[in-house]
């Protein structure tokens, strides 16, 4: 039997997780069956399995997926940049990949947290990645002066976190998100270091 090249597991292994991401945001987690996931990824049960232990471990790998591309562009852009892709991707109508679909994911995470115990034990520690890259971000802004030195760095991350959450939630709830592009404009502008005119 041929070896199958990592690249070709690599690529089987994104199949997996971008259909499941939008099963997952379809369905929930509980409506997530393996049926409909098969239909999702365009694969057997087999073929998920041999990638991810069970459903728990698939859904755990895409949440750390998720966290990971949300990081990437916290370190380029900020906070609120994922903010206005979630809130852009809302608005897409094509079937292409964007950070709308971070939502469903996100909504999935929030619920367990707060329902299920062995998955917030799991996903504490890694839950700090983006959290990391939210204050590793506001350090160089504050380096580069464009920070507020007022308030401690924790501080302002826990601030945008919040904000974060707010907006997932605003979003889960269908509440029209098309004017709330100055709303995060003031989100930025709080974080953001005021020069006082001479």
């Amino acid at each position: 039997m041929p070896r199958v090249s990592q690249d070709h597991l690599e690529a089987r292994r994104r199949q997996i997780l971008d259909g499941a991401r939008a099963c997952f945001a379809r369905h929930g987690y509980e409506g997530a069956t393996v049926r409909r996931l098969e239909e999702a990824t365009g694969l057997s049960r087999g073929a998920i399995f041999h990638h991810f232990r069970d459903k728990e471990s698939l859904f755990l790998a895409l949440a750390e997926d998720d966290a990971l591309r949300m990081a990437e562009v916290v370190a380029e852009q900020g906070l609120v940049q994922v903010m206005r892709d979630l809130l852009a991707g809302r608005k897409e109508d094509d079937n292409e990949e964007h950070p709308a679909d971070w939502l469903g994911t996100r909504l999935e995470v929030s619920r367990r947290l707060r329902t299920d115990p062995d998955f917030r034990a799991r996903w504490a520690e890694r839950s700090e990645q983006l959290t990391k890259a939210t204050q590793d971000r506001l350090r160089r802004q504050r380096e580069a002066g464009n920070l507020r030195d007022d308030v401690a760095v924790e501080v302002l991350s826990d601030f945008l976190e919040l904000v974060l959450e707010g907006l997932v939630s605003h979003l889960a709830m269908g509440l029209p998100a098309d004017d709330l592009g100055p709303v995060l404009d003031l989100v930025e502008e709080t974080v953001r270091r005021h020069r006082r005119n001479c």
